[in-house]
């Protein structure tokens, strides 16, 4: 099982890169359209809304509209719902953040220099003035940035959520993809399916438990919230609640999500005085 989470620059050639890499390891690409999909949905808003949001191109109307911690939970279940499939390589949508602490998954980063940037997406979209397109460049990674800082606590700069970052200027797409097939093959990410599957399937339903808990349980209940653990489908609670009755309901809430096994309740009553 192949997994791959990819950051790229726009006019980075990433898309290119992504492109040679899936037909060369016979991944299936996840892009932007799949993942709004199903998360616009949920959220009740029409899929162009979110991705321009996540664009950073949203108007004040649309921002206002989108529950930032819903969006962060609904976004992580469809992201992990998706890596279930196996053998997929996921552009964008912060995946290098959510999955860098699963040791099968290999987060890469594309990059390039401005000038290279604005010549590819002039040489694409037709325009002939360079200063345009690269105040255009500047618009759309300060915007982006600005979204997945608020939305998704992410710095795209930070070298430290990739395995590899490449610079298209310096290493031609080939060479870009054997860079990362020879990575590919490397035993660190050599996991059997069967275990890259069961611990994505854990780290799914914790998901699914802490949306499910985040709806049905306030803070008021619940000040410091409640932490959900699963380990090969057990479930283990904690956190200190205001009373017994939120503590049998986080239980209950935690068993009704399709995959629970066993709930260990460490959720500890501390009423308020």
């Amino acid at each position: 099982m192949t997994v791959i989470a990819m950051t790229r620059e726009i006019g980075s050639r990433g898309t290119e890169i992504a492109a040679a890499l899936a037909d060369r390891l016979h991944l299936k690409i996840i892009h932007s359209e799949i993942v709004a999909n199903n998360v616009a949905s949920r959220l009740g808003i029409e899929e162009r809304a979110l991705l321009r949001h996540v664009e950073g191109t949203a108007s004040m109307i649309e921002r206002w509209l989108i529950d930032r911690k819903r969006l962060r939970r609904y976004t992580a279940e469809e992201i992990l719902q998706l890596v279930q499939q196996g053998n997929v390589l996921i552009r964008g949508w912060g995946a290098a953040t959510l999955l860098r602490d699963f040791p099968q998954v290999i987060s890469v980063r594309v990059c390039a220099p401005q000038a290279l940037r604005v010549q590819v997406l002039m040489e694409r979209t037709g325009v002939c003035d360079a200063e345009a397109m690269g105040e255009e460049i500047e618009k759309y990674d300060a915007a982006h940035t600005r979204t997945l800082r608020a939305y998704f606590n992410i710095e795209q700069e930070d070298a430290l959520l990739y395995h590899i970052t490449l610079n298209s200027e310096r290493l031609p797409v080939d060479a870009c993809v054997a860079a990362i097939c020879q990575l590919a093959e490397h035993p660190k990410f050599q996991a059997e399916s069967a275990t890259a599957q069961s611990i994505f399937t854990d780290k799914l339903l914790q998901a699914k438990i802490n949306s499910a808990l985040a709806e049905h349980i306030s803070l008021t209940d619940a000040p410091s919230g409640i932490t959900v653990s699963v380990v090969d489908g057990k479930v283990t609670l904690a956190g200190i609640a205001g009373n017994g009755a939120v503590r049998n309901k986080a239980e209950k809430v935690a068993g009704m999500i399709a995959g629970a096994g066993a709930i260990e309740n460490r959720i500890i009553n501390m009423p308020s005085r």
